[in-house]
């Protein structure tokens, strides 16, 4: 699977093309189309930017070169006819902003060898980042038959305006530089500020239920940029768990949280559930949303009622991904508590397995959507929690929360 992930990336790389927003075609704007594939099937997650001019609907239409066939959507209305594809905004998602984005997704099979896309256009017109060509060359003004008058020196020199006195005030550096890399975000921490080796101000060590032999620590060995970072080490059984908690005011975040988090781990994720991050949901029993793996790989999970995201069917399984180890990885999400919806991704890739997007789709999220879900997130939880076998250092750094998508 590690393998797959990395090749999508490099597709994704080479595919990402420079598009421009509505039919007036503001530059700018970009449409990156993101694929995850495997042996004769694949999925896609298409980003539409508009740049600098506003949406009010959109339609995004691409060519397959190969034996591509789309087989369904997501967020969107999407057909084929013959290699073009046509992807429509839903109800809920024509209007972006200019500076914003949407995104949306699909579903296809596939031959050996399928050629990446070509020929994107948005709402009819081609946008590669260059200008349309011109039809007609621009007139030309012919050069005067005679010189412009020029003005003649003055026979003084202009007055001066005398140095100041003192010079004018300057503004004191910060002692602290800003978080760089948070756009924004109402939490943005790498733990600088911590001073002694467990964690503290900002963060406290929480043991829910129970404690035993799981530790949190700040680090100052395993970085992922600056000095300090935060260290788990979680061991084998409920009773072992620890995480360590914001004791920051979360609530300006609002009721759609974006996150980014980067992480690093020793032990590949093993069969049985783990968890690595969990929220508290006042909407849900004040019962944790948690971020973990089973299964070898990533899933979500829902504390009230046990539910899972993929579901835990082969086929779903597969529809994630396992989180890498021995190298920091970037970890995003979203969780949209007005619709409903969540979305991940994993090194700036989007996850389907890990997307429930409103519509039950089976070995995903109709497991998920087994009861109306709306999300109320109260809190941050970093840590490590097992409930069967599985132990594992991890390290978490450059954590950010915000209402707006703040990337790796």
């Amino acid at each position: 699977m590690t393998a797959v992930v990395a090749a999508t990336a490099t597709v994704a790389a080479a595919v990402t093309t420079v598009l421009a927003g509505t039919a007036s075609a503001a530059q700018g704007c970009r449409i990156d189309y993101q694929p995850n594939e495997w042996t004769g099937g694949f999925t896609a997650n298409v980003r539409v930017s508009p740049g600098d001019t506003a949406l009010s609907s959109w339609t995004v239409t691409w060519s397959y070169p190969g034996g591509q066939r789309i087989t369904g959507g997501w967020n969107a209305t999407v057909s084929q006819s013959g290699t073009t594809v046509t992807a429509r905004n839903a109800a809920w998602n024509g209007s972006v902003p200019a500076g914003g984005s949407t995104e949306f997704g699909v579903q296809g099979t596939s031959t050996s060898g399928s050629a990446a896309p070509t020929g994107f256009t948005l709402n009819g017109v081609p946008c590669n980042g260059a200008p349309p060509p011109t039809t007609t060359p621009p007139p030309t003004t012919p050069p005067p038959t005679t010189p412009p008058p020029t003005t003649p020196p003055p026979t003084t020199p202009p007055p001066t305006t005398p140095p100041p006195t003192t010079p004018p005030p300057t503004t004191p550096p910060p002692t602290t530089p800003p978080p760089a890399g948070c756009a924004g975000a109402v939490l943005c921490d790498g733990f600088e500020n911590q001073t002694g080796s467990t964690p503290a101000g900002d963060w406290s060590v929480v043991n829910p239920d129970c404690s035993g032999t799981g530790r949190a620590s700040v680090d100052t060995a395993t970085t992922h940029s600056g000095s300090r970072s935060l260290r788990i080490d979680g061991a084998q059984g409920y009773c072992n768990h620890v995480f360590v908690r914001s004791t920051r005011d979360l609530s300006a975040v609002g009721t759609v949280r974006y996150g980014r988090i980067w992480l690093r781990h020793t032990t590949a994720l093993p069969t049985q559930h783990v968890t690595i991050m969990a929220m508290t949901d006042a909407a849900d029993g004040n019962k944790d949303l948690r971020m973990g793996g089973q299964n070898g790989a990533l899933q979500w999970n829902r504390a009230s009622d046990d539910a899972t995201l993929p579901e835990q069917s082969p086929s779903g399984v597969a529809l994630s991904v396992p989180l890498p180890t021995g190298r920091w990885t970037c970890l995003e999400f979203m969780v949209d508590g007005n619709q409903g919806q969540l979305r991940t991704w994993l090194d700036g890739t989007a996850v389907t397995g890990l997307t429930a997007d409103g519509t039950p789709t089976h070995d995903i999220d109709s497991q998920w959507y087994n009861r109306t879900w709306r999300p109320r997130l109260t809190d941050l939880k970093l840590g490590w929690e097992s409930y069967g076998e599985g132990a594992d250092t991890l390290w978490y750094d450059d954590v950010a929360l915000g209402a707006s998508r703040i990337g790796c």
